[in-house]
């Protein structure tokens, strides 16, 4: 039994992990899984249980449905066998539902010059780039190529050369959350905040922790970047959507820009207006590409990790192909290893 394998882990290491899981399969035993990263369960199972209820009230269990369809129930709120809709909303990521909210206005530039950093051992090098208001930059790589360090860069920490240090004015989710502060959370609803808002900040469980660090970090003023490390972490699959979605009309209404450090590659794509790869070896050297679009920057980072992935005719989600499957194989001879649309 494996209750969420992906945590910490990278897109590499998850399908990895997925992998070995599998691999623990025979006549004489089964593997029961809990997982949040949507495309790891999607490659990791062979049928789902759906769990549906009210938080610490209730849950419910669905019978076991086929993979496809199981995701496709909890995405959609409705159970088709019990004529029963668990969600008021079915989540969908479609990408263009995001462009058509309100016409783009890019007219801030912003732009960061070639940099190093060197850390023990590491050395990071990051090659120029530039970035407008309303975007979101994801930030794609291995654990250990330094997407973190580059976030720090950002938020002005000293590059080798000083000169090139950055003076923006930023606001950092970092990676680990800790609960420092005594007092309660006074913060806003659309991360469902409301039946935690009076607790004390010391008593919150992890996901609870993520939602309002997330709110904090975009709640505070006078920024013109938000830099966001790893914001699904800790957070339930209906969460990270909810979460998506929050960021992503957040960014684009208030105008700003976001960097996002994101591992859950189906809320990595639907965030990602433009990404940077991080290509190297983990821990001891690694090269951050600009700013490159999403279609480009998805291939260039899937055929590194020789992963294909196409997408769900109902609902437009990621869905990882099996390893030498059919499709895997006529994807990777053409080139495509993403596909924005069907």
């Amino acid at each position: 039994m494996f209750d969420e394998p992906s945590s910490y882990l990278d897109i590499k290491q998850r399908l990895r992990a997925a992998e070995v899981i599998r691999s623990l399969l025979n006549p004489d035993c089964y593997v029961v899984a809990v997982e949040h990263d949507l495309s790891v369960l999607d490659y990791l199972s062979d049928f789902i249980c759906c769990l549906y209820g009210k938080p610490s009230m209730y849950g419910v269990v669905t019978m076991p449905s086929s993979v496809r369809e199981g995701i496709n129930i909890f995405l959609d709120g409705f159970i088709p066998t019990e004529n029963l809709r668990f969600r008021e909303e079915s989540l969908s990521f479609k990408m263009v539902e995001n462009a058509e909210e309100l016409l783009q206005d890019k007219t801030r530039h912003y732009s960061y010059p070639s940099m190093t950093k060197t850390l023990g051992g590491f050395k990071l090098t990051v090659e120029a780039g530039d970035f407008t208001d309303s975007e979101i930059i994801v930030m794609l790589g291995e654990n250990g190529t330094g997407k973190t360090t580059f976030v720090r860069l950002l938020a002005g920490d000293s590059p080798d050369v000083e000169t090139d240090k950055q003076a923006l004015n930023v606001s950092l989710k970092p990676q680990t959350i800790s609960p420092k502060f005594p007092g309660s959370t006074d913060v806003v609803k659309p991360m469902n905040l409301d039946n935690i808002i009076d607790q004390d900040v010391k008593t919150l469980s992890g996901g609870e922790l993520q939602r309002v660090a997330i709110v904090l970090a975009l709640g505070k003023p006078n920024v013109s970047v938000y830099l966001l490390d790893e914001p699904s972490s800790f957070l339930d699959s209906e969460q990270r959507i909810v979460a998506s979605k929050v960021i992503k009309r957040f960014i684009l209404h208030a105008k700003k820009t976001a960097f996002v450090i994101e591992h859950d590659f189906i809320m990595a794509t639907y965030l990602a207006d433009r990404v940077i790869v991080f290509e190297g070896k983990p821990a001891v050297s690694a090269t951050a590409t600009p700013p490159q679009s999403l279609l480009s920057g998805m291939n260039r980072f899937l055929a590194s990790l020789e992963i294909t992935f196409r997408r769900d005719p109902t609902n437009y989600r990621p869905r990882v192909n099996k390893m030498n499957s059919v499709k895997d194989r006529e994807q990777k001879a053409a080139g495509n290893y993403f596909f924005l649309e069907e």
